[in-house]
């Protein structure tokens, strides 16, 4: 029989008790190793699916906002167009609508067959009163009649100021003695004078008429050029002032006419020549005796 040691015995039991102790302390921290790891994985995994879905919103929102954008802008403009196109209510200022149904009532200052200067035409004769109906709007009127141009014209009453009537014998002697008087011609272009002999031709007056005649009275002197559209100024002024100094005068064309020329010296020549030529009241006696 072999003699058993309890030493061995004890030794082996401690040395088994030690390697088992050291395998479960090996085994647990494999397995906290283990559950790190896992733990590591798992929020790795949260990490990135988190930073995914914030990717996946800022796109989407991204694409939301450009969408939104895209349907402002487009408003946007639908309204400028439309604001283009509409008047806002705010500035329009609505016009007062007047219903007037028959002219203002004024007392007429001329007759029928008295002789009127219109300025634009010159002088005319009122033929008639008419009522027309011009709108709804009743108006009475002045019918004019210009002889030299064979035109009619209508003045309504409600503007018979810009009528005027003929002038006196003594705005007569007065214009005569201005037609006489030395021309005042002015140092500037011709088409500005152009436009101020034109606007005292339309301004009717009888003393602006004759300052024009006699501004652009050449008289006998055929040296001095004239141009055409002075010479036209010229016989427009002229042709005015004569229709109006023959009706006031009460004399024929010719005597009107011989008139004016005597003022402003023009055609002594062809009237001396005239008188001259004309036969004597003896001679012409003499020779129906013979």
């Amino acid at each position: 029989m072999r003699k058993i040691s309890l030493i061995n015995t004890l030794k082996k039991t401690f040395k088994e008790k030690s390697i088992s102790k050291n395998k479960k302390q090996s085994k647990k921290k494999k397995i906290k190793t283990i559950s790190k790891t896992k733990k590591n994985k798992t929020i790795l995994k949260t990490k990135k699916i988190k930073t995914i879905n914030k990717l996946t919103k800022s796109t989407n929102q991204k694409k939301v906002t450009k969408v939104k954008s895209s349907k402002i802008e487009k408003k946007e403009n639908t309204e400028t167009s439309a604001n283009l196109l509409r008047i806002s209510k705010n500035n329009e200022q609505k016009p007062e609508i007047k219903k007037v149904k028959k002219q203002g009532t004024e007392k007429k200052l001329y007759k029928i067959k008295d002789y009127v200067v219109y300025p634009k035409h010159g002088v005319g004769q009122i033929t008639e009163f008419k009522k027309m109906n011009i709108g709804g709007i009743e108006i009475e009127t002045y019918i004019l009649k210009f002889e030299k141009d064979k035109a009619n014209g209508m003045v309504p009453v409600n503007k018979q100021s810009h009528l005027r009537p003929l002038a006196t014998i003594n705005q007569v002697n007065k214009c005569i003695s201005i037609l006489k008087s030395k021309p005042k011609i002015k140092r500037s272009m011709w088409s500005r004078r152009a436009q101020e002999y034109e606007a005292k031709i339309s301004s009717g007056k009888i003393y602006e008429l004759a300052e024009v005649v006699r501004d652009l009275n050449k008289g006998d002197d055929l040296m001095v050029d004239q141009s055409y559209s002075e010479r036209q100024l010229f016989e427009k002024a002229y042709d005015r002032i004569l229709t109006e100094f023959q009706i006031v005068l009460n004399l024929n064309l010719e005597d009107t006419q011989k008139k004016l020329d005597k003022a402003l010296k023009r055609n002594l020549e062809k009237q001396i020549q005239k008188i001259e030529n004309k036969p004597s009241e003896e001679e012409i006696s003499q020779e129906v005796t013979e």
